[in-house]
């Protein structure tokens, strides 16, 4: 990509298991080697020969869960998934824009964009339908009429062009291992088209094109084709359920039926389930919980999506703070209770997003408060998506995609800033395992930047720059960590300090707003101001609550944007 973006590596390694296996394998047979003569060459054949019986009936897990975690299934450390979605599942069946760009490319950029992990769609019809399953890349190129996407193809990933599909795909996987990127294949539909409409046919078991038995089967081809591969990490065993068919009787069912034959032919990975209403909607399981068995229990994760669609524009636009903190409620009561009670389990976000053009005002609304509540629970999440264009969508070639990080090109990130919005959520910030001390960050959700005690401000800066913050509660001081010193209020449109004054009550800050992100104190006049981001310097000031009474509560309609003075006290342990 032209634009640079600074690299760090993950926190996880998927490959490097496999690699230490190889090593010790090779710290056996070195010395053998040595000796020289028969005597040595069949010592040195017989290690191999047990080594590798050994390895063959070891069973390795990569990842398992514990309680509402997902860790590494060997040292038990938890393993954070912060994915993009890559889609394969169209007409071709070909995963978006290696037709425009090489393959390698690709996958060195989602690797500088931070992201350790792709969610891969999939049809099942390409691996249970001898039509799909033997087709070229060439071939599908051509079955659609998409002579400029074989062009391209050709020039960008010529390595491909004779490839079958399914070895097509699994390319891409062994591109994306290389650079110790996880992959979790999600079962998208069953025909291969765009996703999704209430009547499709793909939308839930026994409609026109989802027969149960052959997504069975698709779902075990699958399985078994990938095990003992450390890159793929979960199944997703299908995408937004929904449709006038859907009922909890049949989810039950055949969820378990879908989880079972995952791990029938491959019990390294996760098995990912989603709920009902395109995947809005796991309220059900309050009353009657999934029963996968003791093993598969150890792998299960719950996966759900939120968009801005189907909300109220006008509600996003000029209730934000009421309409941000209810529907963080909504979807706290359909999904994220998963998250805690008596026994948590692993949920998984595994599409959001917004039009990165920044044109419509209510999904930038809606971006900022889910980035809020994202980190805040320190969600595992894939942004959709990578894309910046589809070869064929619903009978459109080049069919610009402005949900991507891409551009159309697939030369250049659409929007940098979206990037810097998911900076703090591509970081663990919760550790279940680790023995530091919790503290807080003091994030702000609408530019995805933390706040940083500088030489002469406060500012907001890059999260990796991470000043620890201490807070008790509702009225209390917010404590600089380390220091003596407390935030305090200078004044009206002045810059918000840190000095030893921690007992007035211009140290005294309190969360107002249903929103729950306003902070706010009293000045020397008995004013109450909040905290609020200036855009012109990146300076943290204080200044009259947005959008809030003269009693700090919401006002019931409002022409201004809230957000600027929206901050998050994040609380993390690493």
């Amino acid at each position: 990509m032209k634009r640079h973006i600074h690299i760090e590596k993950t926190h996880f390694d998927p490959i490097n298991f496999h690699f230490r296996k190889v090593s010790e394998f090779n710290m056996f047979v070195a010395p053998a080697r040595l000796v020289g003569g028969v005597v040595a060459a069949i010592i040195a054949f017989l290690v191999v020969l047990i080594l590798m019986i050994l390895l063959s009936d070891t069973h390795i897990s990569y990842l398992s869960t514990s309680s509402r975690w997902i860790v590494n299934a060997k040292t038990g450390k938890r393993v954070k998934l912060a994915c993009v979605n890559w889609p394969a599942h169209m007409y071709p069946m070909i995963p978006e824009g290696l037709h425009k760009k090489p393959l390698k490319n690709i996958t060195e950029s989602i690797f500088q964009m931070r992201f350790n992990c792709v969610r891969l769609t999939w049809a099942t019809q390409m691996f249970t339908h001898d039509l799909y399953s033997k087709l070229t890349v060439a071939e599908s190129l051509d079955r659609w009429g998409l002579i400029a996407a074989k062009f391209g193809m050709n020039i960008s990933n010529p390595r491909l062009m004779n490839l079958t599909l399914v070895d097509a795909q699994k390319a891409v996987i062994d591109a994306l291992g290389e650079k110790n990127i996880m992959v979790v294949l999600d079962n998208h539909v069953s025909l291969p088209i765009w996703c999704c409409d209430w009547n499709d046919g793909n939308g839930f078991f026994k409609d026109e094109y989802f027969d149960p038995k052959e997504w069975l089967q698709g779902l075990s081809i699958i399985s078994k084709r990938y095990r003992g591969n450390p890159t793929v990490v979960a199944v997703s065993i299908r995408n937004e359920l929904r449709g006038p068919r859907q009922n909890e009787y049949d989810w039950h069912r055949f969820m378990e039926e879908g989880a079972n034959a995952v791990h029938l032919e491959n019990l390294d990975v996760l098995v990912i389930v989603s709920g009902l209403s395109f995947e809005s909607d796991l309220s059900f399981l309050k009353k009657q919980k999934l029963n996968l068995g003791m093993n598969v229990n150890k792998k299960l994760v719950y996966e759900a999506h939120w968009y801005e669609f189907g909300n109220p524009s006008e509600k996003w636009i000029f209730q934000t703070n009421e309409f941000c903190a209810d529907i963080t409620q909504w979807f706290v009561n359909q999904t994220g209770f998963l998250l805690t009670g008596k026994s948590p389990t692993p949920l998984f976000l595994s599409e959001f997003g917004k039009d990165q053009r920044g044109v419509n005002e209510a999904e930038n609304r809606y971006f900022t408060c889910l980035m809020a509540f994202l980190v805040e629970k320190d969600l595992e999440w894939a942004l959709w998506g990578l894309q910046g264009s589809y070869m064929l969508r619903e009978g459109q070639i080049e069919w610009e995609e402005p949900y991507g990080m891409y551009d159309f090109s697939w030369d250049n990130l659409r929007n940098s800033s979206v990037l810097q919005n998911l900076q703090l959520s591509q970081q663990m910030i919760q550790d279940p395992t680790s023995d530091h001390k919790t503290y807080y960050l003091m994030y702000h959700p609408q530019t995805g930047r933390c706040v940083h005690v500088g030489k002469h401000n406060i500012t907001t800066s890059d999260c990796y720059k991470l000043n620890r913050w201490g807070y008790s509660g509702d009225s209390g001081p917010i404590k600089l960590l380390g220091t003596s010193m407390c935030l305090t209020v200078e004044g009206d449109d002045h810059p918000v300090k840190v000095t030893n004054d921690c007992s007035s009550q211009k140290s005294v800050w309190k969360f107002v707003s249903k929103s729950r992100m306003h902070l706010a104190s009293k000045d020397d006049k008995g004013r109450d101001l909040c905290l609020e981001w200036d855009s012109l310097n990146s300076t943290i000031v204080t200044k009259s609550c947005l959008c809030l009474g003269d009693n700090m509560q919401d006002k019931s309609w409002c022409n201004e944007n809230p957000q600027r003075q929206w901050f998050k006290l994040v609380q993390t342990n690493m």
